[in-house]
């Protein structure tokens, strides 16, 4: 079991920015994808921003430009810098962290995991 725990949400006026934290119990050298999403009231949770373990990172085409993703292996940690926001950036925003094992066997196997964090609401609002 992975325990993630996400800070840093608020409430911030248009054009604002807020940066989103996420620690995980797992040491980040061994989670390849780590990465945020968020979900808004009355909409389904959609991916903002992913990140490998080399370092890409992905973007949603409404998060390019304006957030950033990145990671801290050594610290376990993965982070998402939110500016110049806006009122449809409202929602609660998840992070997610995903890898795989190679267990021996017999026969050797590959055993996927994945976790959520509880969420944290950024709000944005004048």
């Amino acid at each position: 079991q992975v325990r993630l725990v996400e800070s840093g949400g608020g409430s911030v006026q248009p054009g604002g920015s807020l940066r989103l934290s996420c620690e995980s119990s797992r040491s980040a050298h061994s989670i390849h994808t780590m990465s945020w999403h968020r979900q808004a009231p009355g909409k389904e949770r959609e991916l903002v921003a992913a990140i490998a373990d080399d370092g890409t990172a992905k973007y949603a085409t409404f998060a390019e430009g304006r957030f950033t993703i990145s990671r801290d292996n050594d610290k376990n940690t993965v982070s998402l810098d939110l500016n110049s926001l806006k009122p449809e950036d409202t929602a609660v925003y998840f992070c997610h962290v995903y890898y795989a094992e190679l267990t021996a066997g017999p026969p050797p196997d590959i055993k996927h995991y994945d976790y959520w964090g509880q969420g944290t609401q950024v709000t944005v609002s004048s």
